[in-house]
This record gives C-alpha cells, structure tokens and sequence, in this order.
C-alpha cells in the first residue's frame, strides 16, 4: 500500500475552500468527510480530511491563545 502525502498548501486551499462554501458550517462538514473515510477504512483519506479540519479550525478562530505573540 502506498500514501500520498499532501502538501500543506493544497490543505489550507481546501480549508478555504470549505469555509468559502459552508460558512459557520465548514468545520461539521469537514469533519463528516473525515468520519465517512474513516468508516470507509481510508486511514490515509481521514487523515488529509484531519489535516484540512484543523486548517478550517484555524481560519474561523476569532481569539489568540493565551501564548500567542501579536505581529
């Protein structure tokens, strides 16, 4: 068995894309996907699914974490 290894950009254009797409809803349906491929015994498709639900997380995140530096 072979794994493709996504590059981070393409993630984070997916990310985007979702939250483009669902608004307020693209973490759910992220994380659907990522739940469907691991039922479906795609470890390798949950993970990129994974990957993409935390970029989403990320996009929609209004506050810095309490150790977070301001640029």
């Amino acid at each position: 068995m072979w794994t493709i290894s996504i590059a981070d950009i393409d993630i984070w254009r997916t990310a985007w894309l979702m939250v483009e797409r669902y608004g307020d809803g693209a973490g759910f349906e992220t994380a659907a996907r990522a739940d469907e491929l691991m039922e479906a015994g795609d470890l390798d498709g949950a993970a990129t699914w994974q990957r993409i639900l935390d970029a989403v997380d990320e996009l929609q995140r209004t506050q810095r974490t309490a150790d977070e530096l301001v640029n």
